[in-house]
């Protein structure tokens, strides 16, 4: 079941001598369940495609669909609902608040939204990620690797439809990419989120079911894996 359409995406920015287009006719589509890795050069357009698949960006054209719903068609309301619901972000720079705890950044998107963590997802969650023993810290008590963990799990208790991560090992080395790739990839099968990892490192890249190739605004290589 496809749980992500991208149709003729195309975006540009500016105009003039200044316009830009960051993607030019991107179509792919995405089954539930599927941990896909998107890689390409530096200014291939692939954090401008996680934008646009997460709802905080619009294509200039095209269409940009989740669970069949058109982003586009969103007014900002529904827009806003859809990116707290439905999508979760993970970025290299962790994004924890430092006056909380572990706990109380994991459950902080949940309480502004209103809702409660399911107690055995909070538990299943913590568990995989090997941070149930730390949640009573703060951020700046953790490692990186820890906090980077912290930052996905609290992804995953929103239980969103698309998680992306967007250059999550940046700021991590090489034994910690790896691990947090594998954990990213489990997780996928474990819980059946539906992951996008944008990537400029190849190898890890190779640690998915799938890897798309985005150069100079198109897409340009398909490969499934395994």
């Amino acid at each position: 079941m496809e749980i992500l359409t991208c149709e003729n995406v195309v975006k540009t920015y500016g105009r003039g001598e200044t316009r830009v287009e960051a993607l030019r006719g991107v179509s792919l589509r995405v089954e539930r369940g599927a941990f896909v890795a998107i890689v390409g050069a530096s200014g291939s357009g692939k954090s401008t495609l996680l934008h646009l698949i997460a709802g905080v960006d619009k294509p200039t054209s095209g269409r940009v669909c989740v669970e069949g719903t058109d982003l586009a068609t969103l007014d900002r309301t529904r827009s806003a609902l859809f990116r707290r619901r439905r999508v979760a972000m993970v970025y290299q720079s962790y994004n924890l608040i430092p006056t909380l705890t572990a706990r109380e950044n994991l459950l902080l998107p949940l309480r502004l939204d209103r809702r409660e963590a399911e107690t055995d997802l909070f538990a299943r969650v913590t568990r995989l990620l090997n941070i149930e023993d730390k949640l009573d810290r703060l951020p700046s008590q953790l490692s990186g690797g820890e906090q980077q963990r912290v930052a996905v799990a609290r992804a995953l208790l929103t239980q969103p439809a698309l998680l992306l991560a967007d250059e999550p090992t940046g700021r991590l080395d090489r034994r910690g990419a790896c691990d947090l790739i594998d954990l990213l990839r489990a997780q996928s099968r474990a819980l059946q989120q539906t992951v996008l990892l944008v990537t400029h490192d190849e190898s890890l890249a190779m640690q998915a079911d799938r890897v798309l190739t985005l150069s100079d605004g198109r897409l340009v290589g398909d490969e499934r894996r395994g």
